[in-house]
């Protein structure tokens, strides 16, 4: 018998939420990277959640549904251009074309994410605490 049921879901979600910190923390690492290995500017990258069915067979019990990292994709608008003919990358015309990373949407999703990863890290904790006043009631 499971006494924290909750935690399959808020497992999926507690990774996921990690997933899109990391790559918040990459788009904000990036945010003048003006060459990567692909060649031009650095993209930023978007993290698409879906949610995911949970099955229960061998306990009987109800699906439940959680939450996973449905895709990790590149943000195809285009970087800022920049005049600054001293760069390596500048054209022939003094033109750099800078990432497409925005830093004052990246904290705001980073605070997003940040907080919505607390959130699930305490119903785990609740959770634990509701199953262990469970145990002790038993004894």
């Amino acid at each position: 018998m499971n006494l924290i049921s909750g935690i399959d879901v808020t497992a999926g979600a507690l990774n996921a939420n990690k997933t899109r910190l990391d790559i918040v923390a990459q788009n904000i690492a990036n945010a003048q990277t003006t060459r990567t290995l692909n060649g031009g500017a650095y993209q930023r990258q978007i993290v698409s959640f879906e949610t995911e069915l949970i099955r229960r067979v061998a306990g009987g019990g109800p699906s439940l549904q959680s939450v996973k990292i449905g895709a990790i994709s590149n943000d195809r608008t285009p970087g800022q251009q920049v005049y600054n003919p001293q760069h390596p990358d500048a054209t022939p015309d003094g033109l750099v074309t800078m990432p497409n990373v925005n830093l004052s949407y990246e904290m705001v999703d980073l605070i997003t994410a940040s907080r919505a990863y607390e959130a699930n890290l305490s119903v785990v904790k609740s959770a634990r605490e509701m199953a262990m006043k469970a145990l002790a009631i038993g004894r």
